[in-house]
């Protein structure tokens, strides 16, 4: 698979945008925006273009404020396993919209739908959000959602 943003828009008030899966990888979860690298983009270019299509919001590529750098390990299907670059966004135009891939929604983080979300996001999606600046390997079950390892480091 080929290497992914993730996005997570942070209000002043410190809600953060979440959008509902409707169709594709993580269909049914509740998950930051983004998706995989187009030829010739930069991550951040990335991240700009799928906040957009995603959500409706757009912001521009130098305002994304990285805050994990992931790899997504699934031994039993390699053409799964990918890399994350997960990304906060606090300064946007433009109105939230849903959008054929996602319906977003604002959250507080001690709101937040776990039990809708990866397994791997209830491990990792706390640190960042307490500010952790984290990289590391996530290890997944041949069932593609369980998580049975994982190693991250602050950087």
């Amino acid at each position: 698979m080929r290497d992914t943003s993730l996005i997570y828009p942070l209000r002043e008030d410190g809600k953060i945008l979440l959008g509902y899966k409707k169709r594709g990888m993580g269909r049914g979860k509740w998950n930051g925006f983004g998706g995989k690298l187009e030829k010739g983009e930069t991550m951040r270019e990335c991240a700009a273009r799928e906040l957009f299509e995603e959500s409706g919001l757009s912001a521009s590529p130098s305002d994304f404020e990285q805050a994990a750098d992931l790899y997504f390990h699934q031994p039993s299907d390699p053409s799964w396993s990918h890399a994350g670059i997960v990304y906060f966004i606090r300064k946007w135009t433009g109105k939230v919209h849903l959008s054929n891939e996602m319906e977003p929604k604002w959250f507080s983080p001690e709101d937040f739908p776990f039990d809708d979300m990866w397994e791997a996001d209830k491990i990792w999606l706390p640190l960042i959000l307490k500010g952790e600046k984290i990289r590391g390997t996530i290890y997944f079950a041949p069932d593609g959602n369980t998580v049975f390892d994982y190693h991250f480091e602050s950087i």
